[in-house]
């Protein structure tokens, strides 16, 4: 029966291999777009999307915090894209803490914490399953980047400078955080289902952030990119740092689902996208 069932949606992914690059470009892009329009919609407080977001990390942390107490293992886990999760997280709760204070500042307390206890994890108790070889991307790459442009581009509001630079170096981090990891499943060549997971998580999270920003931006016909923070730079820079995470995530989310749905199960090789 179950065979059955999927007959039709093998039929389709079987189709979809078939059509070239372009074809599928467009057919992601379409999909996307009908996602945004479903969520336009059907939910009407469009903050909501970022409390969701902001859960669904969070539950992606649970996965590899799951992962790390059953299997004592950290194998296939970037450290280093935690510890940039770990920075962004701690510089967003602190001007959380003095600029909202609220369900938002909760969540990214929950998230920094857990996240945290994944890095004391790879770093003390499961050491020795860290593959650190493979985890070989700079730090400074991505950190250096979005500190100096937080520098030059942030928000102008009535807070203090330092909290308005730490905001933007949040969202410039995070947009990047991810490149590690998807870094070391490429210099693996493997992808263990537990991470693949996690990664899975951070996409459809960060899908959900760009969705608020797309949404606000459409219904003021272009007109909000230049309402928040007074500034002319800081609005359509934060709309790109979510375009560019998005981007970054949605070449693996594809081949993610395309694999479950296939197969039933993760593919140990996927194509990567770094």
């Amino acid at each position: 029966m179950g065979k059955k069932r999927n007959a039709p949606l093998n039929k389709l992914f079987a189709w979809v291999r078939r059509q070239s690059a372009k074809v599928n470009a467009f057919l992601a892009a379409a999909l996307s777009l009908s996602a945004l329009v479903a969520l336009k919609l059907l939910i009407h407080d469009h903050n909501h999307f970022f409390v969701a977001s902001e859960a669904i990390h969070f539950a992606g942390i649970l996965v590899l915090i799951y992962k790390l107490s059953t299997r004592k293992t950290c194998s296939g886990l970037s450290l280093k894209t935690q510890e940039l999760t770990a920075v962004f997280l701690a510089a967003r709760l602190c001007c959380s803490v003095f600029m909202e204070g609220d369900i938002h500042t909760v969540l990214d307390f929950v998230t920094l914490v857990s996240t945290l206890w994944v890095i004391y994890m790879i770093r003390f108790k499961l050491k020795s399953t860290y593959i650190s070889e493979l985890d070989n991307m700079p730090l400074y790459y991505v950190a250096v980047p979005s500190a100096i442009l937080a520098v030059l581009v942030h928000p102008y509001t009535q807070h203090g400078r330092i909290s308005r630079i730490l905001w933007a170096f949040g969202v410039y981090s995070e947009s990047v955080s991810v490149l590690p990891q998807l870094r070391m499943m490429q210099n693996a060549k493997m992808i263990e289902p537990f991470t693949a997971n996690y990664v899975f998580a951070l996409g459809v999270a960060r899908f959900l952030g760009f969705a608020h920003w797309f949404i606000k931006v459409y219904e003021s016909a272009g007109t909000y990119l230049f309402l928040v923070g007074a500034g002319y730079l800081w609005l359509p820079m934060m709309l790109l740092s979510e375009i560019v995470q998005t981007f970054i995530l949605a070449d693996f989310c594809y081949y993610y689902m395309k694999s479950v749905m296939m197969n039933g199960q993760l593919l140990t090789t996927m194509p990567l996208p770094v």
